[in-house]
């Protein structure tokens, strides 16, 4: 597969295959009698689960992004892995440092949008941010990539078009002052988080604006999310007056 022959550092192995890992978790989950396909209950922390298992009602499973906000949110690192084509693709994300490990640059990847990248499995990481103590737990140097680039690449460009559950429903949403928006490239975008950092705005209102749609809207308010820069107001007089139509589902 071209895709991991150029992206792969010289001498890693190949990745395994999605119908090998699917069998693996099958044999895993007769074996603890666990019908959870896509999350190692026992390795994730109770607040952690809860939010995951959210995410699971209705027989569909978590996306990407939902997963890694989930992750940012309680300050947990994760592994999860991804399928990406037909092999399985293993991030391990550090909220606390900033950092995420993967054997490809998945940034790349998501910006091609040549994957949609469904989640297949998440658990607590066993791979420790370099510096750690228990080196034998750290990974490759040139594994190790900004995490607070991918995150921003995975809500403009990954599957994902809708609002997080966490900031949907009726509200409206300003940048944080402390926001550094010189983190994004020079133009449109960048324009429209200055003008975000001095009015409230709700999700029908950006979507009204030069350039925007329901989808743009909404992975812009995500991508400004994870990156911990969002104000979400629920009582100001704007987010009262607006019908959510743009909402999405409540929290």
């Amino acid at each position: 597969m071209s895709l991991f022959e150029s992206t792969l550092p010289f001498g890693e192995p190949e990745l395994m295959r999605v119908s090998s890992f699917r069998r693996y978790l099958a044999d895993m989950g007769r074996g603890a009698g666990d019908t959870a396909a896509t999350t190692r209950l026992s390795s994730l922390n109770p607040s952690l689960l809860e939010d995951l298992l959210r995410f699971e009602q209705g027989g569909r499973g978590a996306d990407v992004l939902e997963v890694l906000a989930a992750s940012v949110r309680h300050a947990r690192a994760l592994a999860v892995h991804l399928q990406c084509g037909d092999r399985v693709l293993p991030l391990t994300v550090f909220p606390l440092e900033r950092l995420a490990h993967c054997p490809v640059d998945l940034r790349a990847i998501v910006e091609a949008r040549e994957a949609e990248l469904p989640v297949l499995q998440v658990e607590a990481a066993v791979l420790r941010p370099p510096g750690d103590r228990q080196t034998d737990l750290v990974g490759e140097p040139q594994m190790y990539r900004p995490l607070s680039p991918l995150l921003w690449a995975l809500a403009l460009y990954g599957a994902r078009g809708e609002l997080l559950p966490e900031i949907a429903g009726t509200a409206v949403y300003r940048v944080s002052p402390a926001f550094d928006v010189t983190l994004v490239p020079a133009g449109p975008l960048r324009e429209v988080l200055r003008l975000l950092r001095y009015r409230v705005a709700s999700l029908r209102d950006i979507a009204s604006w030069p350039g925007f749609d329901r989808d743009k809207a909404a992975r812009l308010v995500n991508a400004i999310y994870l990156q911990s820069g969002l104000i979400v107001s629920r009582s100001h007089p704007a987010a009262l007056g607006d019908s959510s139509w743009f909402g999405g589902n409540g929290p």
